[in-house]
């Protein structure tokens, strides 16, 4: 795979976990139980990962890059697939992984994000 930083690189976000789906043959990765990428293959068994970004950030790269399309499965303007067999070039993914993870986090309860951010921290830190 050409992008073989990105599965280390999402599961370095804090909180972050994975789980495969079976039924989809593909693998979830998580931030408080809700997914912020998705990585698995479209019907012709093309790797491919898909993000959630703002309508705006989906259009602009859908313009710009040929594989960026509109999430595959998912809902076409909040989510957007990557080929990962494509050229999209490695800042753009991450870009777009960092955004994603924003998104989901910052959707999250106040409680759980506070849980999350504190799941980092030292035990000499106090987290409320």
């Amino acid at each position: 795979m050409k992008y073989s930083w990105l599965e280390a690189y999402c599961l370095a976000k804090q909180g972050a976990t994975k789980e495969f789906k079976v039924e989809w043959n593909a693998t979830k990765y998580l931030i408080g139980g809700k997914m912020f990428a998705l990585q698995g293959t479209d019907q012709t068994n093309r790797p491919i990962i898909t993000l959630k970004l703002l309508p705006s950030d989906g259009d602009f790269l859908r313009n710009q890059y040929e594989d960026i399309i509109p999430g595959y499965y998912m809902n076409k303007d909040h989510w957007n697939s990557v080929y990962l067999d494509g050229s999209t070039p490695d800042d753009v993914l991450r870009e777009m992984i960092d955004k994603s993870y924003t998104i989901v986090f910052n959707s999250l309860a106040k409680k759980v994000q506070r849980e999350l951010n504190c799941s980092g921290e030292t035990s000499l830190s106090i987290c409320p």
